[in-house]
């Protein structure tokens, strides 16, 4: 029987996240998922219909815990629509996404499982293909310089880039991270 306790359900994918990103996928089982939840055994079979519909779910909150609030879109939308802004706009995503850790790699583990998993896959397809589509009408309607194959790849340069700051965060200083930031936004989109 599925629950429908709409804070529950979040509880039990926000916990989801978190053992994605401490075990990996094959660590994702529903009694992990209690666990961390600090719910009573048998909670999260009782929300989710199987596995694959909490990798589903797990994903898909992912991108709704890593949306901008209300202040920073009126922000940047007030902003002129320069090379300048679109850096800041740039150095924002890359420390948004950076400061959720535990959910930039639940997604980097679901990835790696939708390489085995056709429908998560399809799913996780389709939301990246659609969270692009909407980073480049974001794009163009805010006037900002550059054209959609920037957009493009800004997006592959910097998911690469906070893969490297989450998993080797040795490897570059947060200084280095917001002058690569800049540099990339420089050379890559034409004024």
């Amino acid at each position: 029987m599925v629950r429908r306790n709409p804070e529950r359900r979040a509880a039990l994918v926000d916990a989801a996240i978190e053992v994605l990103a401490k075990e990996g996928a094959r660590g994702l089982t529903f009694r992990a998922v209690d666990i961390e939840a600090a719910v009573p055994p048998g909670t999260a079979s009782n929300y989710f219909a199987n596995r694959d519909d909490l990798l589903t779910q797990a994903g898909a909150r992912v991108y709704e815990r890593l949306q901008p609030d209300e202040e920073t879109i009126a922000r940047q939308r007030a902003s002129t629509p320069d090379r300048e802004t679109y850096a800041v706009l740039m150095r924002e995503v890359v420390g948004r996404v950076s400061a959720f850790r535990t959910g930039y790699l639940a997604l980097l583990e679901l990835r790696l499982e939708a390489t085995r998993r056709p429908k998560l896959r399809a799913v996780l397809t389709e939301r990246v293909r659609a969270d692009i589509e909407a980073n480049m009408a974001y794009h163009e309607e805010s006037g900002l310089p550059g054209d959609a194959t920037a957009v493009k790849l800004l997006y592959l340069a910097f998911n690469w880039l906070i893969v490297e700051q989450l998993t080797l965060p040795e490897v570059l200083s947060e200084e280095e991270r917001e002058r690569l930031v800049t540099a990339a936004v420089e050379r890559i989109v034409q004024p």
